[in-house]
Formats: structure tokens, sequence, C-alpha cells
């Protein structure tokens, strides 16, 4: 199980608003001035993931909550919108070669492929999205902000 925390933002007839922020490996890597991927960071925007997810447990704003979602559902989605675009582009730029016979249609019809087959990664993405074994679920919850209070008094 893929783990993660969350920020509770409210809670409302059993629905959580969650915030979780993107995290990136590139403060724990030696090599950021001559990594690609740590430019990109730093040029992309910084995005939080806001969600709203089912609690039967009543939380409060602040509050943590660990999340975690299934290897295989996360695996299964990664497969899904990385492979069909791919094998899209294969298959309509190897078709288009046999039917045209010219590298032109060939590109024309890897783009077309690729195009087409982010189009039905999404249009399935969408019917697999809302069955339970693609939803994150809350494994823990943290101590409301305000459960816990330490005085400290300064003893003369």
């Amino acid at each position: 199980m893929m783990r993660e925390w969350a920020t509770v933002v409210s809670w409302q007839d059993g629905i959580a608003t969650l915030h979780s922020e993107i995290k990136t490996t590139c403060n724990s890597c030696s090599a950021r001035k001559g990594c690609g991927s740590a430019m990109l960071n730093k040029l992309g925007p910084k995005n939080a993931h806001v969600m709203q997810i089912a609690s039967a447990e009543p939380l409060e704003a602040g509050q943590r909550v660990e999340l975690g979602i299934k290897e295989s559902s996360l695996l299964g989605s990664a497969l899904l919108v990385y492979m069909t675009p791919l094998v899209g582009l294969f298959a309509v730029a190897g078709l288009f070669q046999m039917l045209f016979h010219s590298d032109l249609a060939a590109a024309a019809g890897a783009l077309l492929g690729g195009v087409g087959g982010f189009i039905i990664a999404k249009g399935v993405s969408g019917l697999f999205g809302d069955k339970d074994a693609f939803q994150p679920v809350i494994l823990s919850v943290s101590l409301p902000p305000n459960a816990l209070r330490v005085d400290m008094e300064a003893e003369v």
C-alpha cells in the first residue's frame, strides 16, 4: 500500500476535504546543478492536491490523516496512461505506413495514434476512476491540533 500524509481542510456530512502537497526528491540529491529535472521543478507550478474522501469519523481542520492506495491500482493507472498512447502511436503509424507507403504518412499516423491513445486513456480512466479500488482510503488519523497542549512553567 502506498502511503501519504494529508491535512484536513474541512469535514462536513461525512466528506473530508484534504490538502496534500507534491513532494520532490530534488533536495536530497547531490546533482542539483546539472539535473534537468531540478530545473523543470523550479520552473513548474508548485501544485498541491485537494481531494474529497469519505470519512465516518469527524475531523477538524488542520488535523493530519494518512492516506493509502493499493499498489496494483497505481500500477494499473500508470500502465493505462503511458502504454495506451504508445500503442496507439505505433499501431496507427504502422497502419499509415502500410497504406500510404510514405514516411510523412507514418509520422502523421504516429501523431494521430498518440493523440488518440491519450483520448482513449482519458475516457477509460474516467470509467475506472470511480471504482473503490482506485480511491485512496484513510489509514490513520492524528490528534486534532488543539487536543495536545503543553504548558511550560519556569520554576525558580
